[in-house]
């Protein structure tokens, strides 16, 4: 069992190493992989659902002891990376499709890679965690809104159908989660160390289904959407930054609304591009989930010596 865990452990600090190798896999064995394709919602509620399992009432706390400071990660999530991306797809010529998907990912919550980023940044883990808590439980309703408004320009948005998937991919994974755990603290104590190879798994199949198929297309404007996902993140990771210290958040605070805000749940868009859209619009959030990873990694190293 010690093994195991240490596999988990291994699998978990090396996963922008993983889900690169997976998207490349994707990419040059498409046969193979875009057979999970209708897996990908299955994926992400198993991925989901081990999130809810790591959730204790502590990880919500914060909101009651210190509110402004998760409102201020809150509203900079759900503000910063929609209006970034709306905008790069105003500047930058792109397909309707990719500008969507652009779109989406921008929309999306935080993704659960940020907490690890920021405990390795020696930035505020507990305000991290729980602001991709409280963005998670909001994406609901914050989410579908926020695509109506930016999106609907390029594709038609159906709103309602978009909160219902993330009701059943997210928030009831989640819940079911937080269930278990309450039911079964034990187990889920002796599991809890699996749970990255859960997550890992889960995420990079997620990315390798996507890429696989639409390699002929990533094939042909992959560097335009790469171009479009490394600026949207950079800008996500600075503008998030300079927020923090607009409000007078410490340095460690400041760490953590940084890679908050630059980082967004990929797996989520990818998910929800392919079920509303199609499938070109869910690459911009594959490549997002490839791309995050490594730079949220070196943000993370140079964080880190900013003591």
């Amino acid at each position: 069992m010690n093994a195991v865990v240490r596999f988990s452990q291994f699998i978990g600090r090396t996963f922008a190493v993983w889900v690169l190798v997976f998207a490349v896999l994707g990419y040059f064995m498409p046969a193979t992989f875009k057979q999970l394709a209708p897996w990908i919602v299955t994926l992400l509620s198993i991925v989901m659902f081990g999130m809810g399992l790591t959730l204790t009432a502590s990880d919500f706390r914060e909101v009651l002891t210190r509110p402004k400071d998760v409102a201020i990660g809150v509203v900079a999530q759900f503000v910063i990376m929609p209006l970034l991306a709306f905008a790069l797809t105003l500047i930058i010529p792109m397909s309707s499709e990719v500008a969507a998907g652009v779109i989406l990912v921008g929309c999306c919550p935080g993704g659960t890679s940020s907490n690890v980023m920021t405990y390795f940044s020696k930035g505020d883990t507990a305000l991290s965690v729980t602001v991709t808590s409280v963005t998670t439980l909001l994406a609901p309703v914050v989410t579908p809104l926020l695509v109506l408004a930016f999106a609907s320009k390029y594709l038609p948005v159906d709103a309602l159908a978009m909160f219902k998937s993330i009701v059943q991919v997210v928030l009831l994974p989640l819940a079911l989660g937080l269930i278990v755990r309450k039911l079964l603290p034990t187990m889920v104590k002796t599991a809890e160390p699996l749970m990255p190879l859960v997550s890992v798994t889960g995420i990079v199949l997620i990315v390798s289904a996507v890429v696989a198929a639409n390699q002929p297309k990533i094939a042909e404007s992959g560097l335009l959407i790469l171009g479009v996902v490394v600026l949207h993140n950079a800008l996500g990771y600075l503008i998030g930054y300079f927020a923090a210290r607009a409000t007078g958040m410490t340095l460690a605070k400041r760490k953590a609304i940084a890679i908050e805000v630059g980082m967004q749940n990929s797996g989520l868009g990818a998910a929800l591009a392919a079920a509303h859209f199609s499938p070109l619009a869910a690459v911009p959030s594959a490549i997002f989930s490839v791309w995050h990873n490594i730079s949220g990694a070196l943000l993370a190293s140079w964080f880190r010596r900013s003591v």
